[in-house]
């Protein structure tokens, strides 16, 4: 489920439509901090949405790039304005990845990869409880509960009547393999994720143990891509503390290749189904 405004999507499109007038003008981030007596880190915060944006924030960085036409100065205004509104995700409080949250709202298409657990997108309510519970023992249940319900909300990209999250997942056997909660509860994560992998819009591979050496082994990382050539491509890599996110064409193009590797080298489509099918078997 979509909203008409992402103020995330929003901020990023403000912030590159600002970079691009910055260089534009032939101006570093450091000499637009010195005239607005503001740090530099600032400047890149803007510029890269990872910071809301005012309109008097706007108005002073088109003040320094000296934009004359009125209308380009009211628009980028409008989507301020715009970025400021808050997403469903606000209504769960403090979301730790409530950036991720905001960008995968609005994509056309998802690509991750996962070697340790079933993607959050296709995880059951229980497997997604006791698995957060695990991940983070020190974590207050009403926290867990606020982190669970927002992994469902989420899901609701996948089951939309229009315009589904087209989902590709390339998942390591080990996932398939650890056992979160008791085999009753795999059985059924497993049986779910089965049934899933049957919607036209979500495919599932699995890489085996003997498939050996592979180019995911440095771990979990997700590509995002939206339906607005406007919004360029996100890689975004999961942290304890923090999360990264990569929008260099060339650092996109890099894992996009490495994804195209993982696709190769994992079972088809039906292989895959059969391979996770079996496996539940084992938990009965």
């Amino acid at each position: 489920m979509t909203s008409n405004v992402n103020p995330t999507v929003r901020r990023r499109r403000l912030g590159q439509e600002l970079r691009k007038l910055r260089e534009d003008k032939g101006m570093t981030a450091e000499q637009v901090a010195d005239r607005l007596l503001v740090s530099q880190s600032k400047i890149s915060r803007l510029e890269n949405g990872r910071r809301s944006i005012s309109q008097r924030d706007v108005r002073d960085l088109c003040g320094v790039y000296e934009v004359e036409d009125q209308r380009i100065v009211d628009s980028l205004m409008q989507m301020a304005k715009d970025s400021r509104q808050q997403g469903w995700w606000h209504a769960f409080g403090d979301v730790p990845y409530s950036v991720y949250i905001g960008l995968e709202t609005d994509a056309a298409s998802l690509r991750v990869y996962d070697p340790q657990v079933v993607p959050g997108l296709l995880q059951t309510r229980q497997y997604a409880e006791t698995l957060i519970s695990g991940a983070l023992p020190e974590t207050a249940p009403t926290e867990i509960e606020k982190r669970v319900q927002v992994r469902m909300r989420r899901q609701e990209r996948i089951s939309a009547p229009e315009n589904p999250l087209r989902l590709w997942t390339v998942m390591d056997e080990a996932a398939l393999c650890r056992i979160v909660g008791d085999k009753s509860l795999m059985r059924d994560q497993l049986d779910h994720l089965v049934e899933q992998s049957r919607l036209p819009h979500v495919t599932v591979q699995v890489i085996p143990f003997d498939m050996g050496a592979h180019p995911g082994l440095n771990g979990q990382y997700a590509i995002l891509e939206f339906p607005d050539a406007a919004d360029s491509s996100v890689v975004y890599i999961e942290g304890v503390t923090s999360d990264l996110y990569l929008e260099k064409p060339n650092d996109v193009q890099k894992y996009s290749v490495m994804y195209e590797h993982l696709r190769a080298q994992a079972l088809n489509v039906d292989q895959s189904r059969q391979f996770i099918a079996d496996i539940a078997k084992k938990y009965t």
